[in-house]
């Protein structure tokens, strides 16, 4: 077998470990005669499964008793309006700080359903930079307080998280969740896609405080009640059970190697690596983004002309680079190195990197 290192900014590539596991067991899962994903998700094989990826999500991002861990369908987008029809009622605003494409999709279903303000918006800047804590200007009466953690398409990261008072927070982190320590004294609710540092796509992860979800809404349709999924551990309908399976598989990888501690560690490694490359290279490789918002997730350059980084992307899928081409809305190059890229596949592309530079610079 012959992988290719995947930048692709989701679905991503996953763990070695997690994917040969998976193919080894689903045609029989445990000696049972059948797959998992055509078991009954109230059978005692599959609430196995489900419980364990439930409880190792719980250990290792350390979440407290007081947060809910919820596997929902849909992903992040149905978050998107999942969160203002439960909690945005009549008479009742939220603060969306936009950061980026993905935030300001969230602040327009925010809108769809009720009264947003935006506290803070960096599309004069081109989504370039995080904003610091004194720019922001925050209603101390809001429902809530909405951010995205990391722009994947602009390839910025919030550093830190905003001190929002007494008004909950909610951070859409799909492209840099497990990838980092979280305070969860300032976090009422985080939510993410599972494709990028989890699983495959089609579930979205999602850790509410019990605070928070006691004052979502009851009169609305059942599968968007944060109350009802609560009370049913997230077994209130169908789960995505293939995924996840997947997104336990991957924590069990998170635990083997480390945890947390060493995610960080190869996440730093890559990342500087790959920046350093940028800086190095006289101004060939430009990164746009401000250095204290600069994403270790999703890192974004352009090349002197599109024509270059047309060929840049050609040259590089056929060298066994795939995904680096960076999303339509903004060109350029973008190499995501989620938790699951090994160090070597960014070794291999700053190799590559630097070979095109001396045969095209």
């Amino acid at each position: 077998m012959s992988r290719i290192f995947n930048f692709a900014a989701g679905p991503a590539t996953l763990p070695l470990e997690s994917l040969q596991e998976a193919s080894e067991k689903l045609v029989d899962y445990e000696k049972s005669g059948m797959s998992l994903i055509e078991m009954s998700h109230r059978g005692k094989i599959y609430d196995g499964v489900h419980t364990e990826t439930i409880a190792l999500a719980r250990e290792i991002l350390s979440i407290p008793d007081s947060h809910h861990i919820l596997l929902l369908q849909g992903g992040a987008t149905l978050q998107f309006g999942m969160i203002p029809m439960a909690f945005l009622q009549e008479g009742v605003s939220a603060d969306y700080i936009v950061t980026g494409s993905w935030s300001k999709k969230a602040c327009d279903d925010g809108n769809a359903v009720g009264t947003v303000n935006i506290p803070w918006n960096g599309k004069d800047e081109n989504y370039t930079r995080i904003p610091a804590q004194e720019e922001l200007k925050l209603d101390k009466e809001a429902a809530y307080v909405h951010i995205c953690s990391n722009e994947t398409i602009g390839g910025i990261q919030w550093p830190y998280f905003p001190d929002t008072g007494e008004v909950p927070l909610i951070a859409d982190m799909s492209s840099d969740i497990m990838s980092r320590p979280l305070p969860w004294e300032k976090l009422d609710m985080v939510y993410a896609g599972a494709q990028k540092n989890l699983a495959p796509s089609g579930m979205g992860f999602v850790v509410i405080s019990d605070r928070l979800a006691q004052n979502a809404r009851k009169d609305i349709p059942a599968y968007l009640r944060y109350d009802l999924h609560i009370d049913k551990n997230s077994l209130y309908n169908t789960p995505p059970s293939f995924v996840v399976w997947m997104t336990g598989l991957t924590l069990k990888w998170i635990k083997s190697i480390g945890g947390l501690q060493e995610i960080e560690q190869r996440r730093d490694e890559k990342a500087q690596m790959l920046y350093r490359m940028i800086e190095c290279s006289g101004g060939y490789y430009r990164n746009p983004v401000d250095k204290n918002s600069r994403s270790p997730m999703n890192i974004v350059w352009r090349l002197p002309s599109e024509e270059l980084e047309k060929k840049f992307i050609e040259e590089a899928n056929r060298q066994g680079l795939s995904g680096l081409k960076g999303h339509r809305s903004v060109g350029g190059c973008r190499a995501s190195i989620y938790n699951a890229m090994p160090v070597e596949g960014v070794q291999t592309l700053v190799n590559f990197m630097k070979q095109f530079m001396a045969q095209n610079g």
